[in-house]
């Protein structure tokens, strides 16, 4: 009798899942815990992931929720002794922090198309540049220092880190972010190099186009049509829709089950309902 390569079961695991205050990372954080982990739901909105925690642990699952800066070391380390002391030692690393900002945004996809009063590549503010590479990719290299230490201690662990599909073809209008992402994708393969030998496999998944709260204005007219940037999205998909945050779930679980993806580390996997995969002709 095979022994099948995938089977839905974390019971046993403790799983950290930063960013957990929002919609996605959430979702993860909801799916570990039904599938038998102990969750460890960080984000620096406190009152998100208490709720979040709360709303799990009716159910019948584990989960705890911390407040904590993926962009301070010191108060990572505190909540990594406090998971520690709740949970157990992290098993899983979920990097889910992550965002764009205004200040790193242009108004005008093109620049000869610009009008009077958008902000252009030359209005940039370089700190809120500086912000959204901080939070990208410091939000990802921070946390892997600090509970990623434990995991090479054991030989063991799994680390995976959240890119978009902006790391593979830059998006108009947000540089800062696209380059971000870019790096998250080559920290990811550096992290799988470096860690080879200890036993720990580090990948990433790189979601498409997903509707949240934050770009749900860009994305659909005030009546819920479409927007003209949701249209050219929409062209380039050839499945010709939007990507649900609960389908990223399948490509979570595949990448941090140990036995179904034991041999694959260093891969940024897109779930984007075909958008990586179509030249637009």
């Amino acid at each position: 009798m095979l022994e099948l390569p995938l089977k839905i079961d974390f019971t046993g695991k403790t799983v950290v899942v930063t960013g957990a205050g929002g919609v996605l990372c959430g979702t993860m954080a909801k799916a570990f815990a039904q599938a038998g982990a102990k969750v460890a739901a960080l984000d620096l909105n406190e009152e998100a992931v208490r709720k979040l925690a709360e709303e799990i642990e009716a159910e019948g699952y584990v989960c705890k929720g911390y407040k904590a800066n993926v962009l301070d070391q010191e108060e990572l380390e505190n909540v990594h002794q406090q998971v520690s002391a709740d949970l157990g030692p992290c098993d899983i690393l979920i990097n889910g922090a992550g965002g764009n900002n205004p200040r790193a945004t242009t108004d005008n996809e093109y620049h000869h198309e610009k009008k009077e009063g958008q902000k252009t590549f030359f209005d940039l503010d370089p700190n809120g540049v500086d912000f959204v590479f901080k939070l990208n990719f410091q939000g990802t290299l921070l946390p892997t220092q600090v509970f990623a230490k434990e995991m090479a201690d054991r030989k063991s662990g799994c680390i995976l880190n959240v890119s978009s599909m902006n790391a593979y073809v830059p998006l108009t209008k947000i540089p800062a972010y696209s380059g971000a992402k870019a790096a998250v994708s080559n920290f990811t393969q550096w992290l799988a190099t470096h860690f080879a030998g200890t036993g720990i496999r580090c990948n990433a998944i790189a979601p498409g186009f997903l509707v949240s709260n934050q770009n749900r204005a860009l994305l659909f007219q005030e009546d819920g049509t479409p927007t003209p940037r949701s249209n050219k999205i929409l062209a380039g998909t050839p499945m010709g829709r939007f990507v649900e945050g609960e389908e990223l779930l399948g490509g979570v679980f595949f990448l941090c089950d140990d036995k179904a993806a034991s041999a694959i580390t260093g891969v940024v996997l897109p779930i984007d309902a075909g958008y990586s995969a179509y030249s637009g002709v």
